[in-house]
């Protein structure tokens, strides 16, 4: 699985084991000492005495890393951990034999049953629950074309979604065959990246949300000495990956080129809108499955490495990064570093391809001074940036006037949700009042655990007061005499909609955040 490249296997001849320890055994291509006789202990002699019976090990593959056979979850996984256990070991490890993982059926079993039931068919029409009428001779099969290089991939079916500024974000939604293939892709080589990618990148990531990133964010902002924060945006960044530069990466890593064949397939399989099937030399198409690792894969290379380089090297007060996907942060302690980080930046963005957004990209003074330096200057309050749907305010705390980061919804997409609300309120009108609460309960309970966060209370509970007023405007629609009292209203409410709290602790109070 990780021989080196142009090595072969190991000796089938038996041969017996050394007498001393003159000779040096090849692993991963360097050399290493074996133990001289004597000082072999009682477990290493019992490894080492069927080896001159038999067919020794692969040369340049450790022991621990031979893959059980047996077709099962425990088997899978326990491969997978000796993977990630290599990975980790070894940072210039390069995995020739991946691609057994992927095509084993007890990996396509589990990522098929991950797939979200009600998602929307790709060009093939075929659903989760259609595909699964006859799951076991269809993963067999898919198991097979995958093993003998006779798999296909399907271009995406275009679809577009709303954006909260007004326009529609293009997404390809692929086939079903193609959805379950690349999820099996995706944590297979997650065993290996996950070894790789450093604490701050938390997008998309096992284990790591938008809340994690939000609290890395506030915890630097409040124990570095930030005082300029570089609001960056990447122009149309999934459409731009340059796919040399992707392919050399996933390469540094992943020697097995039947997988790096398997990655080129999605790319160059085109997108379909309007029966008119459309290909692209640049980009990935957002919606797959493996997109997300992929843009992960990308960034690091082109900026999480190099950022950390920089940092270290070239920075001389505090740099603090957190990155979640494509969007990403960098606050800093002196402005001069932040202006020569900048122009460094779009060098080696424009390097591969990339471009900072000329209108979104900004430097702002933000920190526990900013307000006194702008009130000296004759300027209005500090200027506030967004992240992962918060804006970041400058404020003070009641207690004893300490600087403190405020976070409250962005003002947009408070009013895009609260639009969605009315408008399904309206469609569900005669809809029976209880399946209506329900639903809405549901709403306001997804808002409330993403949004309600300290100082933020109060954008929370004007989403509560809207949704209640919507809810009751729709109520009173639905006949000319059917005008609903207050009274009988605050009882619908208490009975179906969560009362607005904070659900999440102060992000000082979190562990683990990195910036």
């Amino acid at each position: 699985m990780m021989n080196g490249h142009g090595k072969s296997d190991g000796p089938v001849v038996p041969a017996k084991p050394p007498n001393n320890g003159g000779g040096d055994r090849l692993d991963l291509g360097r050399p290493r000492p074996s133990p001289a006789e004597g000082e072999v202990s009682n477990r290493d002699a019992s490894r080492l005495e069927p080896q001159a019976e038999g067919r020794g090990p692969v040369k340049g593959n450790p022991q621990e890393q031979t893959t059980l056979r047996a077709q099962h979850r425990d088997s899978v996984q326990s491969a997978l951990a000796r993977v990630r256990q290599a990975a980790r070991k070894d940072k210039k490890l390069r995995f020739t034999s991946l691609l057994h993982h992927v095509y084993n059926p007890s990996t396509l079993r589990e990522a098929y049953f991950g797939l979200k039931r009600d998602a929307a068919p790709g060009v093939d029409g075929q659903t989760w629950q259609q595909y699964g009428q006859a799951l076991e001779a269809n993963l067999q099969d898919l198991s097979a074309r995958l093993k003998r290089g006779a798999y296909r991939a399907k271009p995406a079916r275009r679809a577009y979604i709303p954006k909260p500024d007004g326009r529609q974000r293009p997404l390809g939604v692929t086939a079903l065959e193609d959805k379950l293939v690349q999820r099996a892709t995706t944590e297979v080589l997650n065993a290996v990246y996950e070894q790789d990618f450093l604490g701050f990148s938390y997008g998309f990531r096992a284990g790591r949300s938008q809340h994690n990133a939000l609290d890395a964010l506030y915890a630097g902002l409040l124990t570095r000495k930030v005082n300029w924060v570089l609001d960056a945006d990447i122009r149309g960044f999934f459409d731009a990956i340059n796919r040399e530069w992707l392919t050399k990466f996933v390469e540094h890593r992943i020697a097995d080129q039947r997988v790096g064949r398997l990655i080129r397939k999605w790319l160059n399989a085109g997108v379909l809108e309007d029966g008119v099937r459309t290909y692209s030399e640049t980009g990935t198409v957002q919606g797959g499955s493996i997109s997300p690792l992929l843009a992960n894969i990308y960034l690091h290379y082109a900026f999480d490495l190099w950022v950390q380089w920089w940092r270290k090297t070239q920075a001389q007060g505090d740099v603090i990064v957190v990155r979640y996907a494509d969007d990403f942060i960098v606050g800093f302690q002196h402005r001069h570093e932040a202006e020569k980080f900048l122009a460094a930046l779009r060098q080696r963005f424009a390097k591969f391809g990339l471009e900072l957004h000329p209108d979104k990209t900004r430097l702002i003074e933000f920190g526990p001074w900013a307000a006194r330096n702008r009130r000296k200057e004759g300027l209005r309050k500090p200027e506030t940036f967004n992240f992962l749907g918060f804006t970041h305010i400058c404020g003070t705390k009641r207690s004893n006037g300490w600087f403190t980061v405020v976070r409250q919804t962005i003002r947009k997409r408070l009013q895009a949700k609260l639009a969605e609300v009315k408008a399904e309120l309206r469609r569900r009108m005669h809809d029976p009042v209880p399946q209506v609460g329900r639903w809405l309960r549901s709403v306001v309970e997804g808002h409330f655990r993403y949004y309600a966060v300290p100082t933020n209370e109060r954008a929370v509970k004007m989403f509560r007061f809207q949704v209640v007023w919507h809810w009751h405007r729709a109520l009173c629609r639905r006949s000319q005499r059917g005008r609903v009292p207050w009274e009988r209203m605050l009882r619908l409410v208490a009975r179906y909609l969560p009362v607005a709290r904070t659900y999440h602790p102060y992000p000082l109070r979190r562990l683990g955040v990195v910036t």
